[in-house]
This record gives structure tokens, C-alpha cells and sequence, in this order.
């Protein structure tokens, strides 16, 4: 569990340590040395291997107060490995504070934040927090570091509150103060270590820190946080024997645990106590209660809840409408949702972008075209303009379901109002219109993407080079190639793989010969794409023995084949009807200490089982489930085809209907071939029954003629 064992040992260590330094607590203000000498390397439970002494050469950080003019100066690159060298040592603070006297450092928000994110070992982070924020007291307060830091804590921590760890504070001439604990309290939770926190905060007072109710709602916060609301209850309740008032804050922080279960009873009873405390709900208690409504299944308790805050002049947020709307589509049916959703926007006088947003993206994600072309349409009507990324997915959506035509003209007539079009919608829509035949609707977009420069790097060139590729246009495809080069945007390896593998499919194996060869001459090095591609190809256009020859030569260049490779070989061979070498490549393959897979064994059965030759499928079948390898419909269609072929139908029958039991659900292929074979042999009532008992599970099959 990310590292991290033996903590009950560590906190039993805790209370002695902390204990041990109360009495010992330092001044604000460390001694400056005249002299710094190299020292060993700090060593604690988070270090890593010792460096090197630090020699005395000029950093490329800067650091200086900062200030708003301070800020538009272009800061120079910082040396991360340079600060984690002075970070990792015992003297850490001594030698920052020497590069603050010999200005080679100016300090700014973004200046901080690199070097705290930039640190492999979290203690080093710490370290450099604990001495910005003693040194510059306005950074101390900027909530953006803090924010970083904790998140650096909790993904590369856990840093505990050690004994060593204040010792290294109080040798620093600093204090663990009450703004670090919260800190620390709060990665602590996010890791899950409720006990951990509940230990540190009740021996906080060896530090000389007084309990406050801001440490109060960090502990309780880190509780919710780790799923223990009990212990947050407990702290809750506390907080009144240590004479600390409960705000705002830690009512909310409750209601959200609460809600968080779906306790929105327990929610309410804690907003009235919070109210009858003094302090009015805002729009994050409204917010957490809405979202608890929804997780509780109780959608129109939340639109009251919406209604509520009009009426108390609580204006909603962003968060707000996105909680009340992923929550409705979580709690109930999508159509439901919409219906539900459509009349709340019909009743709302100003229509909130951001609520039309987030249906447009929950109806995309729920694969709703229609309902997403008249949500749309409708909004449109009132002023509507999406956001780029929404609209982008609601486009996407809308390709799937809905008439190209139609798709078109809802995104020309919001082109004209200057919305765009993302990227990869441009793509999507470009494959729909050239696989639809519509290759002059589909230049007209993509000269709308050129113009919008959307077409500028290898990545973009790629992209829109593979989209040619899947629509079998590869002379578009080499001419973008052309264009790329021509702009002097470098091709790489991707760039022929896709172009390579684009040519082979198109059974142009010349092609791709020319552009492998074009590869090498720029000095890149061809993987096992590119192998498989070319292989792919020759095995397409039947030319088996070059296909083996370039198998050699991927050996002789180094890059090892893997089951994709041996796969299309077996295929190809199979299909030839070359069952024998297919069977001497399985073995091979397993010698390579290559593991098959289920394609490289479905060719093989098909074959078997098309010559009839079911004990050898069948102890081919054997092998496969010995390497604890599944049946997929592909194998099981192999056998029934050959049974009935056989005229074993009860035994047919008896494997199609056992499928679901050995974790494959039959498809609609799969039924359709048995009932087909049933047909042919004129046992047209089983066919029948067959029919009706996987027709009522849902499976599209094809029409009974015999009915």
C-alpha cells in the first residue's frame, strides 16, 4: 500500500519523540554560518541514496521576494537536481540561505511550485516549503503551493511526523507549526490513514501547538476523507471540551461525509444545527446536499433543494449544476434524466450555459443522438453557445445516430457563430463523411481545419495521416505525407508505421517496402509494428515465403517477434491450408517463450474443425485451456458448425446452451449458424425454439423463414 508498512511502530515512536523535543522547541530565527562546510547527506526514512558534497557553483535558480513586477520578468530554468542535492543534505537550510545572500535565486509562486512538484523524494518538498514559508511570509500564504504540496505528499508520500523529522525542523531554526500539521493531516487522509491522523492530533500539544478549530476541520476533513466517519463524529463532538467552536467549514465537511453514504436525514439535521449556530448555508453546503440527494436516489429532493437556494438569494455555481446533473443521470434512466432535465432548462428564464453543457456531455456519454440534436436545437433557439469541449462530444455523439446531413447542418449553424469544432471531432467527422462517400463534404471540413491551424505538428499530421488510412485513402494520405515533409514537420516512427500499415492493408506491399526503406535512410529504427504490418501485408497478397523471410529479418534486427506476429503467420498458413507448419509455428512459439493467445489457437481449431478433424480440435482445445485461456464464440462456432455438419446436433445444442456457464455469452453469429444448420436440416421446431429462447434474452437474429 504505496510503500509505506510498520506505522503503528512509528506512532508508538511518535508520542516519545514529540514529548522528547517539547521542551527543546527553537527560536523563529536559524544562525547563519560564515562558513559552510559539506556535511553527510540528511538520512530518514524517506531519503534516498546519499549525494555527493555539493560543490560551490552559481544555480540557475533565482530567488528574491516576490512582487507583481518581479513576476513579469522571465524567470530562468530552474535546476531541479541542483536543489534536491542542497534538499537531501543535513545542512539544507544553511546552504539556501547562503544562495539567498549571494542572489543567485529569485522566488515566485511559479518558481516554488516547480521545485516542490520537481522533487523525487517528498521530505525535500517539505523542506523547501518549511523555508519559503519562514523566509517570505506572503508566499506562505499563497493557497495555490499549498495545494501543490499536498498533492506531492500524497502521491509520492506518506511523510510521517517523525522524531527525526522535527529534529531536522528544529535544527533548521524553524517550528512545525500549525499550517504544516494541517497539511501533513490532510495527505494523510487522502492516503487513508485515519488512525494516523486521530494519533498526531491528540499529541499535537508536545509541540506547543494549541488546538484551534482550523486544526480541528483539518483532522476532521482528513477522517471523512478516509472513509471514517465514525472517528470524524468523535472529533466532531471534541472539539467543544477543547473550547474550539465548529464554523462553516466543519459543518460542511460533515455534511459532505454524511452525504458522501447517502445520510442525507442525518445532512439536514446538521445544516439546522449549523444554522442555529449562526452561520447560513452557502452554496457548497447546497451543493454537497444536492449531490447527496442524488446519491440517495432522491432526484426531486434536489431540485427543491435548487429551489431553496433562489429563494435565499444563494446564487448557484458551476459545481452546483454539474452535481445536480450527473446526479440525475447517475440516480435514474438517461431518458428519464433528460425528460426530467429538458423542463428544468425550459423553466429556467436565463438558461445557464454550464447546465446545457453538462447534459449535452451526459447525453453523449449515454449514446443519445437524437435527444442530443433537439436538446441542441432547442437551447440554440435561446442564445445558446457551447463550450468547445461539450460541443465537440455532443458532434461526436451525433455522427453515431443521426443522418450525416443532418449532423452537418447542426454544426455549420454553430460555425457561424464562431464555435469550434475540437480536433478529434474534426477527425470523427472526417471518417464519417469519406467512408459515407461523401469526400467533397469531407474536403470542405478538412480545409476548415487547416485554416484553423489545427494541423501544425507530427501528432496532428499523424492523426489526420491515420484517418486516411482507416477510410482507404491512401493517396490522401500520401499526400499530407508530402505536405508534412514539405513543412519540414519531421515524420516519425508512428508517422510510417501508420502510413506502412495503411499501404499493406490496401495490398500495396510495394508501397510500404519503398517507405520502410525511406524509414532507415532517416535513421529510425523499425519495431514490431512495423514488422507485423509488413508481414500482415505480404501474407495478404499471398506471398507466404517473403513473409517468413521478413520474419528472419526482424530476428536479425533485433526486435523480438511477439503473439501478434506469430498470430498472423499461423492465420495465414491455416488459410493456405498449411495446418502442419501451422502447428510447428505454435510450438515454436511456445519455445520462444512466447505465451499464445486465443487467436493463435481459433485459427487452428477452424481449420480442424472444417477438415472434420475434431479430436485434434478438441486436444487442441485441451492446450488451450491448460493455459488457463477461455473459449470465445469464435471457438465455440468452430465445433458447432462441425457437429452439425456431422449431424451431432444434441451434441451441438448441448454446447451452444453450456457456453454461458463457462463464461462465454453465446452472440448472435454464433446462435445464428446453429439455427441456420438446424434449418437446412429440416428440424425446423428446435430451429424455432432455438430462435424464441435467444430472441427473448435480447440477441438480434437474423429472420425465421420457417415460422
Amino acid at each position: 500500500m504505496r510503500g509505506f508498512s510498520s506505522l503503528t511502530s512509528k506512532s508508538s515512536y511518535l508520542s516519545s519523540s514529540l514529548h522528547k523535543y517539547s521542551h527543546q522547541l527553537p527560536n523563529q530565527t536559524a544562525q547563519n554560518p560564515s562558513k559552510i562546510t559539506p556535511l553527510a547527506p540528511f538520512s530518514n526514512q524517506n531519503s534516498g541514496k546519499n549525494t555527493q558534497p555539493i560543490s560551490n557553483f552559481v544555480s540557475n535558480v533565482s530567488i528574491a521576494p516576490f512582487s507583481d513586477k518581479n513576476a513579469k520578468l522571465k524567470i530562468k530554468p530552474i535546476d531541479h537536481i541542483y536543489m534536491s542535492r542542497i534538499l537531501s543534505r543535513k545542512d539544507w537550510f544553511l546552504l539556501l540561505n547562503h544562495e539567498v545572500k549571494a542572489k543567485r535565486i529569485t522566488l515566485n509562486p511559479q518558481v516554488v511550485i516547480s521545485v516542490v512538484q520537481n522533487q523525487e523524494n517528498p521530505l525535500h518538498s517539505l523542506r523547501f516549503y518549511i523555508w519559503v514559508s519562514n523566509n517570505f511570509p506572503l508566499l506562505e500564504k499563497n493557497q495555490s503551493i499549498r495545494g501543490v504540496l499536498g498533492n506531492v505528499l500524497y502521491r509520492k508520500g506518506p511523510v510521517l511526523l517523525s522524531g527525526e523529522l522535527i529534529e531536522d525542523v528544529k535544527n533548521s531554526g524553524f517550528r512545525v507549526t500549525e499550517d504544516l500539521v494541517c497539511i501533513l493531516i490532510g495527505s494523510w487522509g487522502r492516503l487513508g490513514l485515519a488512525k494516523y491522523c486521530g494519533q498526531v492530533f491528540e499529541q499535537i500539544s508536545y509541540l506547543g501547538i494549541v488546538s484551534s478549530t482550523r486544526l480541528y476541520n483539518a483532522v476532521i476533513d482528513a477522517l471523512v476523507k478516509s472513509n471514517s466517519l465514525d472517528l470524524a463524529y468523535l472529533k466532531f463532538q471534541q472539539m467543544q471540551v477543547d473550547n474550539c467552536r465548529p464554523d462553516r467549514f466543519t459543518y460542511n465537511i460533515l455534511i459532505h461525509g454524511v452525504c458522501k453514504v447517502g445520510v442525507v436525514d442525518e445532512a439536514i439535521r446538521l445544516v439546522k444545527q449549523m444554522e442555529g449556530s449562526g452561520y447560513s448555508p452557502n452554496v457548497f453546503t447546497y451543493t454537497i446536499l444536492i449531490d447527496g440527494y442524488c446519491n440517495a436516489n432522491k432526484v426531486d429532493e434536489a431540485f427543491r433543494i435548487l429551489d431553496k437556494m433562489k429563494k435565499r438569494n444563494v446564487k448557484p455555481n458551476d459545481a452546483t449544476y454539474r452535481s445536480l446533473i450527473n446526479g440525475a443521470f447517475r440516480s435514474l434512466s438517461s431518458l428519464k434524466a433528460f425528460e426530467l432535465l429538458s423542463d428544468f432548462v425550459e423553466r429556467e428564464a436565463k438558461l445557464p450555459n454550464v447546465a446545457c453543457d453538462a447534459i449535452l456531455l451526459c447525453l453523449s456519454s449515454s449514446s443519445l443522438p437524437r435527444e442530443a440534436a433537439m436538446f441542441l436545437k432547442k437551447a440554440k433557439s435561446r442564445g445558446y453557445c457551447p463550450e468547445s469541449s461539450a460541443f465537440s462530444s455532443t458532434i461526436t455523439c451525433l455522427l453515431k445516430g443521426l443522418d450525416l446531413k443532418e449532423t452537418c447542418d447542426i454544426l455549420d449553424s454553430f460555425v457561424d457563430r464562431n464555435i469550434k469544432l475540437g480536433f478529434n471531432a474534426y477527425l470523427a467527422l472526417l471518417e464519417a463523411l469519406y467512408k459515407g462517400g461523401k469526400e467533397e463534404v469531407g474536403n470542405r471540413y478538412l480545409n476548415q481545419m487547416l485554416e484553423y491551424g489545427f494541423v501544425a505538428n507530427v501528432y496532428s499530421y499523424n492523426m489526420l495521416i491515420d484517418c486516411f488510412c482507416k477510410t482507404n485513402m491512401m493517396d490522401k494520405a500520401s499526400q499530407y505525407f508530402q505536405d508534412m515533409c514539405g513543412k519540414c514537420v519531421a515524420p516519425n516512427l508512428v508517422t510510417f508505421n501508420t502510413l506502412i500499415s495503411g499501404h499493406c492493408k490496401a495490398g500495396n506491399v510495394s508501397k510500404a517496402r519503398e517507405l520502410l526503406e525511406m524509414l532507415l535512410q532517416q535513421g529510425l529504427r523499425p519495431d514490431a509494428y512495423t514488422f507485423n504490418s509488413v508481414i500482415d501485408g505480404l501474407c495478404q497478397v499471398h506471398q507466404i515465403e517473403d513473409a517468413f523471410d521478413c520474419f528472419s529479418e526482424m530476428v536479425e534486427w533485433g526486435v523480438p517477434p511477439n503473439s501478434i506476429t506469430y498470430n498472423i503467420l499461423i492465420r495465414s498458413l491455416c488459410v493456405k491450408g498449411d495446418v502442419s507448419r501451422s502447428m510447428t509455428l505454435l510450438r515454436q512459439m511456445q519455445v520462444d517463450g512466447i505465451k499464445p493467445d486465443i487467436f493463435s489457437f481459433n485459427a487452428l481449431i477452424q481449420s480442424f474443425c472444417r477438415m472434420n478433424k475434431l479430436e485434434k480440435a478438441q486436444k487442441l482445445l485441451i492446450s488451450m485451456l491448460t493455459l488457463d485461456l477461455c473459449p470465445d464464440n469464435f471457438t465455440y462456432c468452430a465445433f458447432i458448425k462441425a457437429l452439425c455438419k456431422s449431424n451431432r446436433f444434441d451434441e451441438a445444442k448441448a454446447l451452444l446452451l453450456s457456453m454461458e456457464e463457462n463464461g462465454c455469452t453465446p452472440d448472435s453469429y454464433t446462435c445464428d449458424t446453429y439455427i441456420s444448420a438446424l434449418v437446412q436440416a429440416s428440424r425446423f421446431e428446435e430451429a424455432r425454439r432455438i430462435f424464441r429462447k435467444f430472441e427473448k434474452k435480447g440477441l438480434p437474429l437474423k429472420p425465421l423463414a420457417v415460422f
